[in-house]
Parts: C-alpha cells; structure tokens; sequence
C-alpha cells in the first residue's frame, strides 16, 4: 500500500549506483532496492568540486522511476564540510575517539552552510507528501532545514555510524544544536541498542526531554521516535557473487598463495576505528605464544586507502606498514611470509572469492556503527568447509552474530587466543557456528532494513504511541 502512496526521498552525501555490479556500499545496496521498488528521487553531492559548489547546476539522471539528481560542492565546502567538520570532528568524536577531534569555528560554520544550502537546493524538487529519509552524520542539519524552508511532510534520519555517550558527545561546541536539530526529523534511526539510549540519554540530561512510550523522546514541542534498525546486506546477492567467475578467480590466486597452510583475512578501509594496529598485534601474539602456527599461517589485510590527506591516516598506514615489516622480519622464512598487506581495492565480487578462502575472517574494530564485511564474509562462505568470523565486541553486528567468537579488540591476548580457536576449530563447531549466522544474516537483509524503517516513518504518529516502550 505505502509503495504506491508516498514517493520515496532520499538524501545521502554520495548518489548511486542504482545497479549493484559488485562495487556499491551497504548503503546504496539499501536504498536502490527500496528506490527502484517504489520510485522516487536519490538526492546528493555529484562527487565534482567547481568555482560554483552548492550554486551549481543540477545534474539528474534518470533510471526507470528513479532520479538521481545532484549538485557539486567547492574547494572550501570540501576543505570545511567534509574534511573538517564531518572528518576532523564528528567522525573521531562518535567514534569514542576525543583524542583525535579536532574542533574550530570555521568548519562549523562551513559545515552548517552547507546542510543549509543541500535543503534549499532540495526544497523545490519535493511535494508535501514524500518521504524523505536523510542518511549519516554529513547531514545532522538538514532536516531543520528543511523545515525552515517550509516542508512539513515525513523526514526521517538514519545514522549509519556509532552514536557516543553524552559524556563525550558534549565535548562537541555544537552538540545543544545538532541533537536540536535533529529533533526535527520524525524518526531518528539508529544501528544498535547503545547508540539508540546514547542519543535519549542526551536529550534528555542535556536538553530537558522526556521519555516516552513507543520508543518516543519529547523536547519542548517537538516529539521523535528513536528506533533501532540495524542494516544488513543484499544476503542472496553476495552468496551469488561468491560463486562468480571473478570470485572464482581470486579464491583460487589466493588458495594457491597460501598452499597448505591456513588463511586468515582482514578487510577494512584504511581507518583508526577499524583496530588494525591492536588486530596486527593480536597476530604477532599467536606466533609468540603458539609458534606450531610458525610456518602454517597467513594473514592478508586488505586496507584500501581513505581520507588520505589527513595527517591521522598518514600516520596510521606509516604505522601499519612498519608494524607489518617488524612482524615480518620477526618470524618470517625463506619460503613464507606470515603477514601481507594491501592499501589497493577490490570489487565486492573479488572480495567474496577472498572471503571464501579464508579459514578466518578477523573483523576487529574498536567501534563500528555495524560492519558489513563480517555480513558478507558469512554470506559468501562454502557449505562444505565454512570459515570462522572472530568478531569485535565493539562492531554493532555483534548483535546478530553473537555465534561469532567475540573479543576484545583491545586485548592482544584475547585477540590470540580467539584465533588459536579458530584455526584449530573441528568441521562440526564452525558448520553449527556458521548455519546459525547465516540465518540471521539471510533474515537481516538490507531490504529488510529499509522497509522496516520507512514502515516506521509511515506510520508515526507523535501522540498515539507504538507498542513498544522505550
């Protein structure tokens, strides 16, 4: 029924693709398949920078029932929006990293202008009864926008990244307007449990909220409900891709780089959130302490390069190759090398032939929104002789792979010894670990995610509350 009613709009910082060819993120496999299901209009930055920015023509591309419409940004929206505030401040402070936040009145300004100028420039294009559903931390402010600019139909707000505690969240100078601002929205979603009550605890020891039933916050006039949707992957699409010729290709390269011996794999962008140094470490520790691995194991980190030119990246990938030439020259033989690491990329398709190669997938963030490689690893694994996943505790997906063996990414010991278990791990445990993972990544699907949000959205209604409490 609510496919036909309301036209679907939605607002991410990038734009597409529609059709997933083995190279598109979680997100964009989320939203193409509720966009194309419904129709609508996928509204966001073109990926150009021009002497114009947020002033500059639009550029639309239509696909079926569906536009892609975007707009480009200039040298200083870039330098302030997205490397500054976005980068600098809110993606280190949600991540529980104060230590590296980097906070100035400039890029607040220019992050501001530009969440003011997306809304103006998306105003014209909606109709009062759309659905407009904004996506991730680029955009706390547009909805208030939005509402400044006089749309009072259904805006919803899915954060796609950890949401931290009060205690650190305050450190922000803006943190009073942003969660204000998002109080502007109707439904404010969130990946986990945790994040959910951090944004409630804000609102209401910091702004006076209250609590209410239906998972409802209160602000002065302004009522939202605060829900947990966590994303998952297109599961029946990956399982396919990991029977691909091109998957097929990259399974055997790396089966036949390992030999005999027993492969473990990380992927993850090049990012301090993703543990790499503590999970290298870990590594280090299992040829300490269980040197019958010495010879018998390898560990490839794929770790594609991003946000390259802040200092914090450099540094980390300086560090991780370092780090990764120490193990190396430690333990290494004439005809083995225990630790590889790559900073190229690989399609989606590439990477399900790596996963499916794997005996272990190390999936260790010291704090991760969700993490879809831990998803599409047990997606792609064969039947036959299934892998294990060890798993951060830290990684919002914990909540649906609790079968998974969970550590402590912090812990180099932990991190050791779960991949000792793992390695010498019988048939029979990894089939019964991997089955039962699978259901849930099969029954969490991205399109799962997406209609229960915008079901959400749909029917929320301020006053009446929802059967859940809060």
């Amino acid at each position: 029924m609510a496919d036909r009613q309301r036209r679907l709009v939605v607002v991410s910082n990038r734009v597409g693709p529609l059709n997933d060819e083995g190279k598109a993120g979680g997100l964009a496999v989320g939203l193409s398949d509720a966009l194309k299901r419904r129709g609508g209009l996928w509204f966001g930055w073109s990926g150009d920078i021009s002497e114009e920015g947020t002033f500059s023509a639009e550029h639309t591309e239509v696909q079926d029932d569906v536009a892609m419409t975007t707009i480009d940004m200039n040298q200083e929206d870039i330098d302030g929006f997205y490397y500054g505030y976005a980068n600098r401040s809110l993606w280190p402070l949600l991540h529980y990293r104060l230590d590296l936040a980097h906070f100035d009145r400039q890029s607040d300004r220019v992050y501001r202008s530009v969440n003011q100028r997306f809304a103006a420039r998306l105003a014209p294009l909606l109709a009062e009864d759309d659905l407009v559903w904004v996506h991730d931390y680029h955009f706390f402010y547009l909805g208030s926008e939005l509402r400044q600019c006089g749309f009072k139909g259904r805006l919803g707000f899915f954060l796609h990244i950890p949401f931290c505690p009060p205690e650190i969240f305050t450190a922000l100078p803006a943190s009073h307007d942003i969660v204000r601002a998002m109080l502007a929205y109707d439904v404010v979603g969130f990946q986990t449990e945790t994040d959910r009550r951090n944004f409630v605890a804000f609102c209401i020891r910091e702004l006076g909220g209250e609590k209410l039933d239906g998972r409802r916050v209160r602000v002065g006039d302004r009522t939202v409900m605060a829900q947990t949707f966590p994303i998952g992957i297109d599961a029946h699409g990956y399982s396919r891709f990991a029977t691909s010729p091109e998957a097929g290709e990259h399974e055997e390269m790396l089966r036949d780089l390992a030999g005999d011996r027993l492969q473990i794999v990380g992927v993850d962008r090049m990012d301090y959130s993703k543990g790499l140094v503590e999970r290298f470490r870990g590594f280090e520790r299992l040829l300490e302490d269980y040197p019958e691995n010495r010879g018998k194991v390898q560990f490839l980190q794929v770790a594609p390069l991003s946000r390259s030119e802040l200092g914090a990246y450099v540094d980390l990938r300086r560090e991780l190759e370092e780090l990764a030439g120490h193990i190396n020259g430690r333990f290494a033989t004439l005809d083995w090398t225990p630790i590889q690491i790559m900073t190229r990329g690989f399609t989606r398709r590439a990477l399900a032939g790596i996963y499916r190669a794997a005996r272990v997938c190390l999936v260790t963030p010291l704090r991760d929104g969700m993490n879809l490689v831990a998803k599409e690893f047990v997606a792609a694994q064969d039947a036959s002789d299934p892998g294990v996943l060890v798993l951060s505790r830290f990684a919002g997906a914990r909540a649906e792979l609790s079968d998974a063996l969970i550590v402590n990414p912090y812990s180099t010991d932990d991190i050791a010894r779960a991949l000792q278990r793992a390695l010498t791990m019988s048939f029979d445990e990894r089939s019964h670990r991997w089955e039962r993972m699978r259901e849930a990544v099969f029954a969490g699907t991205a399109a799962h995610w997406c209609d229960e949000f915008l079901a959400s959205l749909e029917s929320f209604d301020p006053v009446t509350p929802e059967t859940d409490a809060a």
